[in-house]
């Protein structure tokens, strides 16, 4: 089979040396070409497109924002982000996930020796996932521990009979790579009678609270990263923090959230399986669960407990997925009623408040 050709822009020699031989080490993957600025590398791909391309954001003569737009407009290719976990580069790489890219990993500021042991594994598997992403979906639209945890490592399980039905409802939805476009799509479509929603996007810390307030400028309805003991109200959005679970639980008849720490679960913190397990836990047949675009398996196991709960739950379906590995995995688990297309996501939230 041949390898993934990958293609590293980024204005340190340094970190294209690392990154080169991060990848060229992983079986089936090629670095083709390294180069230092957006420029060298148009020059580069008259040569020949990889299947993938690794690329810094801020760098000299032409940014890295300028670079993906251009890249998509002209040939719609796997772009990862790979970038300085810093406040400032936070929200510029939130325009580059809207320009079109599929994921995010971060470099330290200092230290390659820590990314090499925190972040290396997930740099090469977000590029395998990557290879096979249906960047069409992007086109249209502008360190974590290696154990793999399930929910019980920060949730008891869900036990005792389902909760009644109430007139309060939430919607609680988790998503992977490409989830920062599939949610703009949804979450601007919602007026702001919408149910309120708990939501989980994996998003490294630093990086969730600049993609809030993106959404929230975009949208009719609040947009916010969760903070401990937040209600959840119609026609607003709660994100978890990056670094942190985010955990529904139930006040009477009103719904709040926690934001706490705890192992990685499906080596992501956040994690959808703790979100889910928790809607299942506090909400039982009051919630709506939606598993959404992404890699790996993470909340299969979570929606199939609010499905047990009497929830009601959807998947994204293949076609409108970037990457089609969540919501596959919790099909095959039978944890989904229906698999939906991103454009019909809304519509289902509107129709279940």
């Amino acid at each position: 089979m041949k390898p993934i050709q990958v293609m590293v822009v980024d204005d340190s020699a340094v970190v294209r040396q690392v990154l080169s031989a991060l990848l060229d080490a992983a079986p089936g993957i090629e670095v083709c070409s390294a180069v230092s600025d957006p420029l060298l590398a148009i020059e580069r791909l008259k040569a020949g497109w990889p299947d993938v391309i690794v690329l810094d954001v801020e760098m000299p003569r032409m940014d890295g924002i300028s670079f993906l737009r251009r890249i998509m407009q002209e040939r719609p290719t796997p772009v990862v982000i790979c970038s300085t976990l810093t406040e400032k580069g936070a929200k510029t790489t939130m325009d580059a996930l809207a320009a079109g890219a599929v994921a995010i990993v971060t470099k330290p500021r200092l230290g390659l020796k820590q990314f090499l042991s925190e972040s290396g594994e997930q740099l090469v598997a977000t590029v395998r996932a990557a290879a096979r992403a249906n960047v069409r979906r992007l086109a249209v639209r502008e360190g974590p521990s290696t154990a793999k945890l399930s929910a019980d490592a920060v949730l008891p399980a869900a036990t005792g009979r389902p909760l009644a039905q109430t007139t309060e409802r939430v919607v609680a939805i988790g998503t992977s790579t490409g989830g920062t476009q599939a949610l703009e799509e949804v979450l601007t479509a919602l007026p702001r009678v919408s149910p309120g929603l708990v939501i989980v996007q994996h998003m490294p810390e630093k990086f969730t609270a600049a993609f809030a307030a993106r959404l929230d400028a975009l949208c009719e309805i609040a947009v916010k990263e969760a903070q401990p003991n937040d209600r959840v109200l119609p026609g607003r959005a709660l994100i978890a923090p990056g670094g942190r679970h985010l955990v529904l639980r139930r006040n009477g008849a009103q719904y709040a959230v926690d934001v706490v720490d705890g192992p990685p679960v499906n080596r992501h913190r956040p994690s959808v399986d703790v979100l889910f397990r928790s809607a299942a836990k506090a909400a039982g047949a009051n919630a709506l669960g939606i598993i959404m675009t992404g890699m790996g398996d993470d909340g299969a196991a979570g929606l199939l407990e609010m499905r047990q709960a009497g929830a009601r739950t959807l998947a994204q379906d293949e076609r409108s997925c970037v990457v089609y590995g969540m919501p596959k995995e919790a099909v095959r688990r039978g944890a989904v009623e229906r698999s939906v297309p991103l454009e019909a996501v809304a519509r289902e939230i509107l129709q279940f408040g």
